[in-house]
């Protein structure tokens, strides 16, 4: 391979790879789920073994990234469309602690010990777990925290008022669908749900693109 034909595919690689980023999207940067950290290892392994392999040519550069941009599209543009599909690729995340109490049964699930849910509580800045109202385990392996009252910043204990619980919000609705199992969470049904959304001058489910609920604010609602 000559120094002009390698500068050539580099070229040529770099703007398809630049290409198929802002085409399919920043997610692919942050690696926020499983697919799309697969997704970004295999582009550059694309890219890289194709323009050092002297029997590949530039056709079968641009051939073998279009393809797989075209599929990271499709697979992203199929999850903006379906629910389910985005829930197969994206997964929902997993509570760990729930009330200040650590859920086992999701820990064994999640191939997780105490060790390194201890670990990731203090690179979260949580040195104890007693601090933990809420943690989630996101898709991208990182976590989450919603803090007990008193040991929130600018903590209500500092300023000696009484220190009241905290809440998880719960989405009730996204993109137009009901997630029937959130609602019976929450011990709530669909003539409850249809009445706040009246409230809220809303008839319709597909109307709604957010609907989330939070004991002691009610029903927060993002229409189309």
């Amino acid at each position: 391979m000559n120094v002009l034909s390698l500068s050539f595919e580099l070229i040529v690689g770099f703007f398809l790879l630049f290409l198929i980023i802002k085409f399919v999207g920043k997610k692919l940067i942050n690696q926020i789920t499983p697919f799309t950290f697969i997704a970004a290892i295999v582009l550059g392994e694309l890219l890289g073994n194709a323009v050092y392999d002297n029997e590949v040519g530039l056709f079968y550069i641009f051939y073998a990234m279009s393809v797989w941009g075209l599929l990271l599209f499709l697979v992203e543009y199929i999850g903006q469309k379906s629910l389910f599909f985005r829930g197969v690729v994206e997964e929902k995340p997993s509570v760990l602690i729930k009330n200040g109490v650590i859920n086992r049964q999701e820990m064994k699930r999640n191939k997780m010990n105490l060790n390194q849910l201890q670990s990731l509580l203090r690179q979260s800045e949580t040195f104890s777990i007693r601090e933990v109202a809420y943690c989630y385990l996101e898709a991208n392996g990182s976590i989450s925290i919603l803090k007990k009252s008193n040991y929130q910043k600018t903590t209500r204990e500092d300023l000696t008022l009484k220190i009241e619980s905290v809440y998880v919000p719960v989405t009730l609705i996204r993109d137009g669908e009901v997630l029937w199992d959130e609602l019976e969470d929450i011990q709530l049904n669909e003539q409850w749900l249809k009445q706040q959304l009246s409230l809220k001058g809303v008839q319709h489910y597909k109307d709604v693109f957010l609907a989330e609920w939070l004991e002691g604010e009610g029903l927060f609602v993002q229409t189309y």
